[in-house]
């Protein structure tokens, strides 16, 4: 096991990426902890963090497509506020109890 400071830096980096840019670095960053990290804590964070960044581009494409039936205007309106709270939401239960992950509601889990 790693130090807490550690773990609670890496943990609330892996969710905390998607606040750098909408390019891939928010996908890298997690790879990058994921594969060089020991902790099981901060692994699955980062598998958590991945997991999420991969729904949310999913979920960008399909209410990308919908606004030809004028739905997805609004869903791409809520997808912007999941995308900025639920990280925010998952940074404070990191910091809050890091020696259990966080797991985010309602996605699929890919990796």
């Amino acid at each position: 096991m790693e130090n807490v400071d550690q773990r609670k830096l890496l943990s609330a980096l892996c969710h905390g990426a998607i606040f750098f840019s909408s390019t891939i670095v928010t996908i890298a960053i997690p790879i990058v902890i994921l594969f060089t990290t020991e902790d099981s804590v901060v692994k699955a964070n980062a598998r958590e963090s991945l997991n999420f960044h991969i729904n949310l581009y999913i979920y960008g494409l399909v209410a990308g497509m919908l606004t030809i039936v004028l739905i997805g205007i609004p869903l791409l309106m809520v997808l912007g506020l999941i995308s900025i709270v639920m990280p925010i939401i998952a940074l404070v239960q990191v910091l809050n109890s890091p020696e259990q992950p966080y797991r985010y509601p309602y996605i699929f889990r890919l990796v």
